[in-house]
């Protein structure tokens, strides 16, 4: 049996849209869940902002949770603000803050429209992608801790981590790539205008000085493009022959060497108009692809590391008992600190007093938080739960725990595997078989017509150039990257996409991978109860800070809590009190039964009695996320699925159920343990993709064939990875992977149509008679049909994932109604 339902209420909060249980909160009409949320639309409203809430609705994010005082202290230390800061002069101050709230148009209104909240911003800026605000204040107006104190009292608090305070903020942007596709594409454009006359002519304009003109524009505005835009194919070209490799860059630069160079003595000598247009049309679309392949990469950070996790700053207790905020890099060992509710703890330290319960999650994958007596060793990392604590540090943040388990050489050793792209694989081979072909058709016209072998190799070289090898696999990665992106999966170069076509085997990690991050599913086992007993034992959870106790907390209807006495804890077991002359038991069965729980693992029970008469018991389990079934169902057929966790095996018999008896399942893993199970399925030749989310996870994703790291915007940490996939995309897993598998589909394609383009020009070209019109007309005509191919292949096989992320979307929205 199940307890009465929870008051049902239609009535959602104007500001965050979550139930609103109590109407105690409201204004005019409009009803709020919380005095924080109500708090915050009193802002805006005083503001004049209220449009926040026209753009969307119910934009805003819960307040329920009350700000610390002096959280921002440590914010109005000079060292501290000189590191934040990325530019700084008489008057103005420039910071950049990462704000992980940041989720709709809304919150891009309000945040740029700050300057009427603080009038001492001047302007302030969103990167919806980076979730950062740049932020341009008047320093002798305002201040950095009251900006950060005014983006927090509209529920967008600043996430400001140590990696914040350890990097060059000044970066000097590398405009370099877009200026060489600037230059380019200028000149290709003006190029191509300048050689029609010789198109609709066929190369028999009358006035041969206009036709001399044009020739001469044409070779000035190609030298740019010669010389500079296509710098980089020769750089890499060169590279690779002095690593005795033939890379793809090394046949486009001798195709465009020996362009450009036909096209001058062409044009010097007055024999033809050249082929110039061909030239720098092949580098301006080779450039715009690779463009588009470099931009997720600037954007998103694959390589972060445990200062990104780590908090700037924390509370440092003086000998007078009084606080005082101070950077993380100055703790020294014998520091006093104070850790409050829901920070991080930054360095190895001893509980030295107060209650804690620290959640490991991230670093070790338990999902149950641990219970700390006073003189226990508490471990960086951590995340206390349970209201403040003090600490004495006994290592420095450079010599804890979980620094030496970021810095540990097993995760920074290179994959043993050294993979290198099919496209330089068949561009080897087109080499080879285009130089064979030039040879046999020279050595044919030394014999028997020398004056046709200039013409006839020339023409070879610049007609099969393996440009369109290139040009439609940057395309058509490039173009995949970009939908990618629109689906909130970021990967870090194509090359990942190609790998993923290898995939045999997919492994797992469990909490915060494959369950949702801080939310559990509670089910209560037993009698109806009656609103007297619900509310005896929501009065008895309300007495601690164990997170089981929370949950129970969470899921009992509303009530006041009655008065408690001989309220006593047993560190392990449970809890007791007398209530209303009432004897209540909460926690394990053999606190509450006095005897051993014969249950299968499925989750953590609550055991409850009422005057020593057993009542029932709570079932606390971890919430997958929504579609993990489907999403196994889906893959189990193609891939070898497998979990490897470092929490415990509570709820095997469940992920057994979902994954099936087969599927290996390992529990308490260390980040060792993970590491060393990746190698050994790959010393199997399996091709694995790993899929994790904690720092735990990050040797074995580095050592995964691909590594992908589940963010959920809950910090401004994922380890590093080679891809990271947004959590409310999870559900599109399967459809992510398939869509990756048609880039070798696509690229093949356009091959065919490469190779049809190279015969017929071939065909001509060996014989020495190829017109230099027809050339010219057929090598751009043979790059923008690759172009247009790439981008509508890529495009048309989106179809399919912009159906199932509609159709996925519309299941979510039915179930929450």
């Amino acid at each position: 049996m199940k307890v009465k339902a929870k008051p049902n209420t239609t009535i959602p909060c104007y500001h965050c849209g979550e139930d609103v249980k109590d109407t105690q909160h409201y204004i005019e009409d409009k009803f709020f869940c919380c005095k924080g949320c109500q708090t915050v639309y009193e802002i805006i409203n005083k503001s004049d902002l209220c449009s926040y809430y026209d753009l969307e609705s119910n934009p805003g994010i819960t307040q329920k949770q009350e700000i610390r005082k002096g959280k921002f202290d440590f914010l109005d230390d000079e060292s501290i603000i000189e590191k934040l800061t990325h530019f700084k002069d008489d008057i103005h101050q420039h910071v950049i803050f990462y704000l992980p709230q940041m989720h709709c148009s809304s919150c891009i209104w309000i945040l740029e429209h700050l300057i009427k909240i603080d009038g001492g911003i001047i302007k302030s800026q969103v990167n919806f992608i980076k979730r950062e605000v740049a932020i341009i204040y008047d320093y002798k107006q305002t201040s950095l801790k009251k900006i950060a104190e005014a983006l927090t009292l509209i529920g967008y608090e600043p996430h400001i981590s140590l990696n914040d305070a350890n990097v060059n903020k000044i970066k000097k942007y590398d405009t370099t790539k877009i200026v060489k596709l600037g230059i380019a594409g200028f000149c290709f454009g003006n190029i191509m205008m300048l050689s029609f006359p010789e198109y609709f002519s066929f190369g028999n304009i009358e006035d041969s000085k206009l036709k001399t003109w044009f020739s001469y524009l044409n070779l000035l505005l190609s030298l740019p493009v010669f010389l500079y835009s296509a710098s980089e194919f020769f750089i890499s070209g060169y590279k690779g022959l002095r690593q005795k490799f033939l890379n793809i860059d090394a046949p486009i630069a001798l195709a465009v060497l020996i362009t450009f160079s036909r096209s001058v003595y062409e044009i010097l000598s007055h024999t033809g108009a050249g082929y110039l247009d061909s030239m720098s049309g092949i580098v301006f679309f080779m450039l715009i692809g690779r463009y588009f392949q470099n931009r997720t990469y600037q954007r998103i950070s694959f390589d972060r590391d445990f200062t990104s996790y780590f908090p700037l700053g924390v509370s440092l207790i003086h000998s007078n008992n009084i606080e005082k905020q101070i950077s993380v890099a100055d703790l020294k060992v014998g520091d006093r600190i104070k850790i409050h509710n829901d920070e991080i703890i930054p360095a190895d330290a001893i509980l030295f007093m107060g209650k804690a319960t620290i959640d490991y999650s991230f670093v070790t994958g338990e999902s149950i938080p641990i219970e700390k007596s006073i003189g226990e060793i508490v471990y960086a990392g951590g995340k206390q739960t349970s209201g403040a604590i003090e600490l004495e540090v006994v290592k420095q943040v450079s010599q804890s725990y979980l620094t030496q388990l970021w810095n540990n050489e097993t995760f920074n050793e290179d994959k043993e595997e050294v993979r290198v792209s099919f496209i330089h694989q068949v561009s080897r081979y087109f080499t080879y078989i285009l130089f064979s072909i030039a040879f046999l058709s020279a050595t044919y016209w030394m014999l028997n017509d020398s004056s046709k072998v200039w013409n006839a190799v020339t023409s070879i070289l610049i007609v099969a150039c393996p440009c369109a090898l290139l040009l439609s696999s940057t395309f058509t990665n490039g173009n995949m990257i970009r939908i990618l992106n629109k689906y909130m999966f970021f990967v870090k170069n194509a090359s990942v996409i190609e790998k993923m076509a290898d995939i045999d085997t997919i492994v797992f990690d469990k909490t915060g991978t494959i369950t949702e991050q801080g939310k559990s599913e509670i089910i209560f086992q037993g009698s109806e109860m009656s609103q007297e007993q619900a509310q005896l034992i929501r009065s008895l959870a309300n007495q601690s800070n164990h997170p089981l106790s929370k949950s129970v907390i969470s899921y009992m209807p509303f009530s006041k809590s009655l008065n408690v006495k001989n309220y006593k804890e047993f560190k392990g077991y449970g809890s007791s009190a007398l209530i209303n002359n009432h004897l209540i038991k909460m926690g394990s069965s053999e606190f509450v039964l006095r005897k051993d729980s014969d249950y299968l693992n499925s989750g953590s029970r609550i055991y409850i009695s009422i005057d020593d008469e057993f009542v029932g018991y709570f079932l606390v389990k971890n919430a997958y996320r929504k579609s993990l079934v489907d999403i196994v169902s889906s893959l189990c057929s193609q891939f070898d699925l497998k979990i490897l966790s470092g929490d415990n095996d509570s709820e095997e018999k469940y992920l057994k159920s979902v994954f099936g008896n087969n599927s290996e399942m390992l529990f308490n893993q260390k980040p060792q343990d993970k590491l060393n199970f990746i190698k050994h399925l790959q010393h199997n030749n399996k091709k694995v993709l790993m899929i994790g989310d904690g720092l735990n996870d990050a040797g074995a994703l580095k050592q995964s064939n691909i590594g992908i790291a589940i963010s959920d915007n809950t910090n401004n940490f994922s380890p590093a990875c080679d891809a990271i996939l947004s959590g409310e995309s999870f559900s599109l897993l399967k459809e992510l992977i398939y869509y990756c598998k048609k880039e070798k589909t696509i690229i093949f394609s356009s091959f065919v149509v490469s190779i049809l383009y190279n015969i017929i020009g071939l065909y001509f070209a060996v014989q020495g008679d190829l017109s230099p019109v027809i050339a010219a007309i057929l090598m751009p005509v043979s790059s923008i049909s690759i172009v247009l191919l790439t981008t509508g292949l890529s495009s048309f096989y989106e179809v399919k994932l912009r159906k199932e992320k509609l159709i996925k979307v519309n299941i979510d929205s039915d179930n929450y109604q």
